[in-house]
């Protein structure tokens, strides 16, 4: 069986691609994918792209084309949880559209024709793909010497592995102000978000679609606030890549 691993940025899987056994390069819909072992297990690994249309063709060619068992999203996201902090990991429960609005036909975040806001992820593969976040990020700073001062200090704590809901859209979340009222909003409706990306509501529904399992863990970048757009080159060629590859291949090892 094959397993997918996507990413939505090249710096999250240059790493992975080195480590490919047997590769090859494919091209379809415009986009590049690296068939080959890791660990022995057979992968396929691609670019999602940015935002949901993207992801969603994305993850439709692995399925229709490359006919993958289950796909593992790895990437990063804006921290919005209580205690959800920069160098932290949220392992993604469930996935909901935070601009989702088909009202007054629908209620707000419900996805139409799916009566429900939230797509679930895969248990069993969010509980292996957990484990190995939890390893990745209690060992970060001694394994991986991933200290950089403008986005590690002294008073910085410990980094964790979370679990729980994630918001997807197809907006760069990058102010206070937005992140309280989305926040505030969905919290509203029993929706507490941990973290905000913008592709994984989308492949989490196109697996919903094919019955293929899906999981997903997303690095902590930034708090979505005002600093955001500072941190984030920084933070992904510094620290998200590193991230990426050692738990995608602690997964693997547990798959």
């Amino acid at each position: 069986m094959t397993t997918a691993i996507l990413s939505a940025l090249p710096e999250e899987q240059s790493s992975l691609v080195a480590h490919l056994a047997h590769s090859q390069r494919l091209m379809h819909a415009g986009r590049a994918f690296w068939l080959g072992d890791l660990h022995g297990r057979r992968v396929v690994l691609a670019l999602s792209g940015i935002g949901k249309v993207a992801a969603a063709t994305t993850a439709t060619a692995l399925i229709e084309r490359f006919g993958v068992a289950r796909i593992i999203f790895t990437g990063v996201a804006g921290g919005v949880g209580d205690g959800v902090n920069v160098g932290d990991v949220v392992v993604a429960q469930d996935y909901i559209q935070h601009d989702m609005d088909a009202s007054p036909l629908f209620p707000r975040w419900e996805v139409p024709g799916y009566a429900r806001s939230r797509m679930a992820c895969d248990v069993g593969l969010s509980a292996l793909l957990l484990e190995a976040a939890g390893a990745c990020v209690s060992s970060a700073g001694s394994q991986f010497g991933l200290k950089p001062q403008a986005l590690f200090t002294s008073q910085t704590p410990p980094h964790r592995a979370h679990h729980g809901l994630v918001a997807s859209g197809d907006r760069f979340v990058c102010a206070a102000e937005e992140v309280q009222r989305m926040r505030s909003a969905l919290e509203g409706a029993g929706h507490h978000v941990l973290a905000v990306e913008m592709e994984g509501a989308a492949v989490a529904q196109v697996c919903h679609d094919y019955g293929i399992p899906f999981a997903a863990a997303r690095t902590i970048s930034d708090r979505a606030d005002d600093t955001a757009h500072v941190d984030f080159p920084l933070f992904v060629t510094t620290v998200a890549s590193r991230y990426a590859e050692h738990m995608v291949l602690a997964f693997l090892q547990k798959l």
